[in-house]
């Protein structure tokens, strides 16, 4: 079984069985990094990471991240939908998004038909930076949570944290907005073991990873080829 697919998610969705997944868990476009128009549209290397920043991951700027807000949503909400049809009744969606999009976010989620229970914070630690003294830390990035349908008590864990302390490695890093493993481990542990997991924008293959390596299984989309083939490795080394 398929992995990793190189494709549009909208093209890939429509043609996954129905509740064929036991968990949504993403890092979709932000389409974010500014307030107006201009700064939407700016490469995602310049958005996502400080001026000072010289690193160039080896996937580049991502496509997709430029959308405007009707757009965005509209968009969002397309794939949110398809996703709820290929994950069974009472699985998870867990969707990471910023303080920007994250209004906007949760509007996609109950207008595609998501059961939307709560938002989660991913404290990134004090080592998140700031425009300046004067500004707090952008310390925390939000995962949008819900379920199809009801949410049935689960007999291998929880309840599970409202908060997650996972601090960005850079050197770890292979796509300039890729989470850390740890983080995405302890997430994938609200499914049960053996779960299979739907990530439509996989970037550098990190949810599929943790899944693989805490004895899941699960299938990754990704649109560009640069980031398809930094996925294909890192998922080389977590199924041998």
């Amino acid at each position: 079984m398929k992995n990793l697919i190189c494709a549009n998610a909208l093209d890939i969705l429509p043609t996954l069985d129905k509740g064929s997944f036991d968990a949504l868990v993403t890092d979709p476009p932000y389409s974010s990094g500014g307030l107006h128009t201009q700064a939407k549209s700016l490469p995602t290397s310049a958005k996502y990471q400080n001026s000072g920043t010289k690193k160039k991951y080896p996937g580049g700027d991502f496509p997709g991240d430029g959308l405007d807000q009707r757009s965005w949503l509209r968009w969002c909400t397309e794939w949110l939908r398809e996703s709820l049809r290929v994950v069974r009744p009472g699985g998870y969606a867990l969707v990471f998004i910023d303080w920007r999009q994250l209004p906007t976010m949760t509007d996609a989620f109950q207008m595609s038909g998501w059961t939307w229970r709560g938002i989660v914070v991913w404290n990134k630690t004090g080592s998140a930076r700031a425009a300046h003294k004067g500004y707090f830390r952008h310390q925390s990035e939000f995962v949008v949570w819900g379920t199809n349908g009801r949410c049935e008590k689960a007999t291998h864990g929880g309840p599970f944290p409202g908060v997650y302390t996972q601090r960005v490695n850079p050197a770890e890093k292979l796509h300039v907005t890729g989470k850390p493993i740890a983080l995405m481990k302890e997430l994938v542990d609200c499914t049960p073991p053996a779960s299979r997991i739907l990530d439509p924008f996989c970037g550098s293959g990190t949810t599929i990873k943790a899944a693989i390596e805490t004895g899941r299984t699960g299938l990754g989309i990704e649109l560009s080829p640069d980031c398809f083939a930094v996925a294909e490795q890192n998922l080389s080394k977590a199924l041998k």
